[in-house]
């Protein structure tokens, strides 16, 4: 399906960015990763999909870092056909008590990186007259929880930027849309169900069981794989016409 296609992932060498990385990688696409960690893994999980792989090691807090990253992108494939904006961090403390630093490197990763891959890959984009921008935001573009500003108000954002870029190409052949997963068991999500079980003295099931229950009302974690679904299909000619969306994959959170 994505056969001579380019795709760029950031946050790709694990979690939600590498599932995706993955299924695109599996339907043809050649990909460039980016993120931190164990990048032989997984540039060669990639690989053993058939597809040409490489990686770049933008730091996505900083500006020019990212404009090379989507330079060598297309030097190397000659385009930038897909762009997944998948790298986040997270903190957690009460507004008062928020780490100023923390919140801007929040800001920077998850709302700010998407700007500027963004701007840096859309020309040729549109010079082409197609091209797919994926922007994995969260469940927290659309709702709130308490002691999560910074992540909340970047995923906000990107929600909507997501529908600014979407309006300025909705004449054109690139379409812009938003993924926001509820709780995915992703290292980032593990590390709070740690946390808690620490806290509580509770044991590692017991605090999934009980994050879930205060949000998800499935009481499933989303996969990966099924977000990586979805950015398939968002990328086929059956989603040409939906542009602007934020598609909430979060077992019923948003519902209530």
């Amino acid at each position: 399906m994505l056969n001579g296609k380019t795709a760029l992932v950031t946050g790709s060498t694990s979690g939600i960015g590498l599932g995706v990385a993955l299924a695109l990688a599996r339907q043809g696409a050649n990909v460039m990763l980016n993120g931190f960690g164990d990048v032989d893994g997984a540039k060669a999980e990639v690989a053993a999909l058939g597809g040409r792989v490489s990686y770049h090691g933008a730091d996505m807090s900083k500006p020019a870092e990212i404009e090379a990253m989507v330079r060598a992108c297309e030097a190397e494939f000659g385009a930038v056909d897909i762009l997944v904006n998948n790298a986040g961090i997270q903190h957690v403390a009460p507004v008062e008590d928020f780490p100023v630093e923390r919140w801007d490197a929040i800001i920077a990763i998850n709302l700010s990186s998407a700007f500027h891959t963004t701007r840096c890959a859309l020309p040729g984009m549109k010079a082409r007259n197609w091209g797919r921008v994926l922007n994995i935001a969260s469940v927290h573009g659309l709702v709130a929880s308490a002691q999560k500003s910074a992540y909340v108000a970047a995923k906000h954002g990107i929600v909507g930027f997501t529908k600014s870029v979407a309006l300025e190409n909705a004449t054109t052949g690139v379409t812009v849309n938003a993924i926001c997963p509820g709780w995915v068991l992703t290292p980032l999500v593990q590390k709070q169900v740690d946390a808690r079980a620490a806290q509580a003295g509770i044991s590692d099931e017991e605090a999934k069981r009980q994050l879930l229950a205060e949000k998800q009302p499935s009481l499933q974690f989303t996969t990966p794989e099924q977000l990586a679904e979805l950015a398939l299909f968002l990328c086929s000619p059956a989603a040409d016409n939906i542009r602007g969306v934020a598609w909430n994959v979060d077992g019923g959170w948003v519902a209530q």
